[in-house]
């Protein structure tokens, strides 16, 4: 037999969980087509794997990718790839513009774009599959579509805070099926940002159910600023059920609190989530504004902050917030529109002139209008974190997910580190996981909770999305200095039969595609 490529003397780690097993690994037409003793198989390209792991490409459910893997032009386009990650999802909490035109879809962009940076081509698309298409020939990863909620119910009530009625639920789930028809199989949802933070808990279960009918799940940064914690996973309960669809929830962790709810939901409905390992996360600073503060995007919470009365709540509620909040032991801005603020945190500027924090978080936002983007970092200790980073990934619902972010000044490091630090601190410093489960829950996992075919595994027949990686020395160097450094120990990943990352560098080609989840096998 004679093979496109042939990776000879690895220990592969297929995806499943199963212990490694030493094997030859062919690649013919971008798709493996045989695992096993391999000796009298001969390739164009023969790849030396002795002393290596060979796993499936891992893939993140979780990360603000998808315009970055789309320019060209982006320098950072690379930093979830040059970790092994092979395969993005599309539209996390909720984000996309598709339906849109003019200025409902700037609107939109500029609430957004703290997670985006300037939009580096005309953003508004009229259709999904015409959204799908800036992908092919464009990305050096694959691309799984979601249903972007923000989206959806931007299209159909704007910037409304009311329910829909009975036609415009219609129009929404019209919406929701499209994506579905266009290969998504999650319903995602961001439920503290605009415009979906106004949803109803009934408007979530018709759309789930639409999801349901596609053999669908739903997906959800959950309604913290809204709810709380408990109430918000309780309200995803409620939705599994009345669905009857697995339910997902985004970036969370293991913790006495989190732990019981685990419990609670998963004596109800399917569920699962997903995690990042550090201390601290990443998002605009008006979202630690009230609801209705937020209310209409940017432009309306600008707006507000004119009227003494309003900007005087505001200003309460953040200096509150940036007080008494265990939550945020540290605000630090990485990322404004002037670059005034970026690597300086609140706390510290408005103690050095002399003025409450909430006051110093107003004065950002009206001239860093319409974002800036923070870092909020919990109060911890050693030794709490790595009780909770144990807890997490041992826990047989989870898997690893990024939330990272390419554009801007700055990063949090989770965006080049996220994958090799859960092996690096997981694996070896924590001994909480076997290498083998850590690969599971960042590739078999994750595509068969997602429904992504034939990925996520090494097997035949699948896609030929592998990474080959030093088990000894593949590690995060990402930090809150310098969040952009890349990881090492990887020595080449591979995307759909074609060489991505070879020795650490990308090689700059873009084989990625967009997979269709509702399609045939």
């Amino acid at each position: 037999m004679h093979v496109d490529t042939l990776i000879r003397g690895g220990t592969v780690i297929d995806g499943s969980g199963a212990a490694a097993f030493a094997a030859d690994v062919a690649i013919t037409d971008g798709v493996l087509t045989a695992i096993g003793d391999l000796r009298d198989v001969t390739a164009g390209e023969t790849i030396d794997a002795t002393g290596r792991v060979v796993a499936p490409g891992f893939i993140d459910v979780h990360i603000h990718s998808e315009i970055a893997i789309a320019d060209t032009t982006n320098p950072y386009r690379y930093g979830s790839v040059l970790q092994g990650v092979t395969t993005h999802l599309t539209a996390p909490d909720g984000f996309g513009w598709t339906h849109l035109s003019g200025d409902p879809a700037r609107q939109l962009w500029d609430g957004l774009r703290f997670a985006y940076g300037e939009a580096p081509f005309p953003i508004g698309w009229p259709s999904a599959r015409e959204y799908l298409a800036i992908f092919p020939g464009n990305t050096p990863v694959n691309v799984v579509p979601q249903v972007p909620h923000c989206a959806v119910r931007m299209a159909v009530l704007g910037w409304d805070t009311r329910a829909p009625d009975a036609d415009e639920l219609r129009r929404m789930e019209d919406l929701t099926r499209e994506w579905l028809d266009a290969g998504a199989k999650c319903l995602n949802l961001g439920l503290d940002y605009q415009p979906s933070a106004f949803a109803t808990t009934d408007e979530l279960i018709a759309l789930s159910r639409v999801a349901r009918e596609y053999d669908g799940l739903y997906a959800a940064h959950v309604r913290y600023n809204g709810l709380g914690r408990a109430e918000a996973f309780r309200e995803t309960w409620r939705i599994g059920e009345g669905a009857d669809i697995p339910v997902h929830i985004s970036h969370e962790r293991i913790d006495a609190e989190s732990a019981a709810l685990f419990a609670e939901g998963e004596g109800r409905c399917d569920v699962s989530f997903e995690s990042y390992l550090y201390p601290a996360g990443c998002t605009h600073l008006a979202l630690m504004l009230p609801l209705w503060a937020q209310a209409g995007g940017p432009d309306a919470t600008r707006e507000r902050l004119r009227d003494p009365e309003a900007r005087a709540a505001m200003r309460a509620v953040l200096d509150d917030k940036l007080n008494n909040d265990p939550m945020r032991a540290r605000v630090v801005c990485v990322d404004d529109q002037t670059g005034t603020y970026v690597g300086r945190e609140i706390q510290a500027m408005a103690e050095e002139e002399g003025i409450p924090f909430g006051e110093l978080a107003i004065r950002i936002l009206e001239s860093e209008h319409p974002y800036a983007l923070m870092v909020y970092h919990r109060r911890t200790t050693p030794e709490s974190l790595r009780e909770e980073i144990t807890a997490t990934l041992r826990h047989p619902r989870m898997m690893v997910a990024s939330d990272g972010m390419y554009s801007g000044v700055s990063a949090h490091p989770r965006a080049y580190g996220c994958f090799a630090q859960a092996v690096r601190l997981g694996v070896r410093e924590y001994g909480a996981i076997s290498l083998e489960t850590a690969i599971h829950r960042m590739s078999g996992y994750p595509a068969e909770r997602f429904r992504i075919p034939r990925r996520g595994f090494l097997r035949e027949g699948y896609g030929a999305d592998v990474v080959i990686l030093d088990a000894g020395t593949y590690a995060d160097r990402a930090t809150w200095e310098e969040p952009r450094l890349e990881p090492v120990g990887v020595d080449r990943v591979i995307v759909n039969g074609t060489t991505v990352v070879l020795a650490g560098t990308p090689t700059g080609t873009l084989p990625g595609r967009v997979i269709d989840c509702n399609a045939s096998a």
